[in-house]
């Protein structure tokens, strides 16, 4: 999978557990002791994670309501706004899916 720098060193440095998708097709296969390598968008850079747990949620608000705010990519400083994934999928998109978070750890050190 795909990741935006920011993403990705949040998930690199180990306080983002928690990825945020849309539930489609592809999302919907994953399992608890899958292996998901993600890809720095920016640089190529690979981490491979361990999927430890999957929460299926109708929206973005219902999944935001369920974790803190740092599990799911905030700073301290940041305020946790679900109308921010509105930026990468659309109403229509939340609707038909669903949304999914994949909980991760990481299992080893990235790569360049």
């Amino acid at each position: 999978m795909n990741l935006w720098d920011d993403s990705f060193h949040s998930i690199k440095e180990g306080w983002k557990t928690i990825e945020m998708r849309l539930n489609d097709e592809k999302r919907s296969m994953i399992k608890v002791d899958d292996i998901i390598e993600f890809t720095n968008t920016s640089n190529q850079e690979k981490l491979s994670c361990k999927v430890i747990n999957i929460y299926k949620y109708s929206d973005f608000s219902e999944l935001y309501e369920n974790h803190d705010k740092q599990s799911i990519g905030y700073r301290e400083n940041e305020k946790a706004d679900p109308d921010d994934m509105l930026l990468y999928y659309t109403k229509e998109q939340i609707e038909k899916y669903g949304v999914v978070g994949i909980e991760l750890t990481k299992l080893n050190k990235s790569t360049d």
